[in-house]
């Protein structure tokens, strides 16, 4: 609720607060605002690849991310993505993580899903060419959605291990399916908590190579898979943290992640948050335009 109101003088010279309008607004009007200044002022204070001077930070801006040249490996995901966006089919979608800001009801058209969840191919695409250039022999994802990203994992490295953990069950179903029709064979899907999950995964890995966590939005979750990844990260690990920006929680949990004294270098996309772990590397912090 939001009032505006003015002082007013009484006969007695003291001042009353009188209240001249209400209005109720939505509380995702009110993220929604909050996201796009988080975005207006990333994008007035990042940098582009000229702004960068840190060797390492460099090269990952020009070769990976500002990789926009088009990759014979995004064909057939893409033309899956096109498949789901016209799919009506009906799912019960079980969130066991922070939800959605769009779209709060439980039975969904597979085509909402994919318009609404998955990555856009601009993003998704930028986590294939990191995987690519991180040559990781184990990827973990938690949060698979209907598994394009995922999709985009394997097809990046075809010989590395996946391991992708979604929360609900209809939606892995449909990501399974996914998987079969575009040949993928290099992923293991689990369905479950992921609070129950990941521990058990990352305890049976001698050590992380790759992990993207886009699930459960919740400061302290967010948290906890960062401290659970720590004692198996080394010198070539790759943490990617989605939706940084998502609310307050998700912008605290970032700030503590950065500070963090293993943490040498996080690169801020404003989308996704990348964290390094590379020895003898000066600690610096970094918002490159994406």
């Amino acid at each position: 609720m939001l009032i505006l109101s003015c002082n007013l003088k009484n006969h007695d010279g003291s001042i009353k607060k009188m209240p001249i309008t209400m209005l109720r607004l939505p509380i995702f009007a009110f993220m929604a605002l909050q996201f796009i200044s988080d975005y207006l002022k990333h994008r007035l204070t990042s940098k582009s690849r000229h702004g960068t001077h840190s060797p390492f930070v460099y090269h990952l801006v020009d070769e990976v991310i500002y990789d926009f040249n088009s990759k014979t490996e995004y064909k057939g995901i893409e033309e899956q993505r096109k498949k789901l966006l016209n799919d009506d089919a009906l799912i019960t979608v079980t969130d066991l993580g922070a939800g959605s800001h769009l779209n709060k009801n439980r039975t969904k058209k597979v085509k909402e899903i994919a318009k609404n969840a998955l990555k856009s191919p601009r993003l998704a695409q930028l986590i294939y060419r990191l995987a690519k250039n991180n040559k990781p022999a184990n990827l973990i994802e938690l949060g698979t959605c209907l598994g394009l990203t995922t999709a985009y994992l394997s097809k990046a490295r075809p010989d590395a291990d996946i391991i992708t953990i979604e929360g609900c069950p209809e939606t892995a179903k449909k990501a399974y399916a996914n998987f079969q029709d575009l040949g993928l064979e290099n992923i293991e899907l689990q369905v479950g908590n992921f609070d129950e999950l990941l521990p058990g995964v990352i305890e049976q890995t001698s050590k992380l190579d790759f992990v993207y966590i886009d699930g459960n939005h919740r400061k302290d979750a967010t948290i906890n898979y960062f401290n659970w990844c720590l004692p198996k990260v080394h010198e070539d690990s790759l943490l990617i943290f989605d939706d940084i920006y998502w609310s307050k929680g998700m912008k605290e949990a970032w700030e503590e992640i950065k500070r963090h004294p293993d943490v040498t270098v996080t690169v801020d996309l404003f989308w996704i948050g990348l964290v390094y772990f590379k020895k003898g590397q000066v600690k610096e912090h970094f918002k490159i335009k994406f």
